[in-house]
């Protein structure tokens, strides 16, 4: 049996919500809190945002340009992974990290930055949220595995 397995990208961060993330060389991602130093960290069900390329490349085939990692206020940009089919509750080891996926999809706030300098937003319909339940360090080329319950791969 093939075990599922995608790769970090990408690891972007920004100080304030709804804009554009700034790609960085590593993050540490706390238990409970998310990343640190980002806007959306906290204790709260939506710690961490993913969004895989292979969303980003659909705009892209639309005609959309200019597109790169975190321009959907990503803070994961992943890839081999289609993660908006990931059930809630699915626990994904990413490099050091362990994360629980807590929601697929969001609404994009009123005026949120990213629909008027794109266009469209994909993050409602194919981004997804975790909560961190190990501290680690991540670092794009990491690795994101698939666990099951019992901590082994699916």
């Amino acid at each position: 049996m093939t075990k599922a397995k995608g790769k970090v990208l990408a690891v972007n961060i920004s100080v304030e919500k709804g804009v554009v993330k700034d790609t960085i060389s590593a993050g540490e991602f706390r238990e409970g809190h998310g990343l640190v130093g980002d806007a959306h960290a906290g204790k709260w069900h939506r710690q961490v945002s993913l969004l895989g390329q292979e969303s980003v490349n659909k705009m892209t085939q639309m005609g959309v340009e200019g597109l790169c990692s975190g321009k959907f206020a990503e803070n994961l940009t992943t890839e081999g992974i289609c993660l908006y089919k990931l059930p809630v509750g699915t626990k994904l080891m990413i490099g050091e990290t362990i994360h629980e996926v807590t929601q697929i999809g969001k609404e994009c706030h009123h005026g949120c930055a990213i629909k008027v300098q794109v266009g469209q937003c994909i993050m409602p319909k194919e981004g997804i949220f975790t909560r961190v339940l190990k501290t680690g360090i991540v670092k794009p080329g990491d690795e994101i595995i698939i666990l099951n319950d019992l901590g082994v791969m699916a």
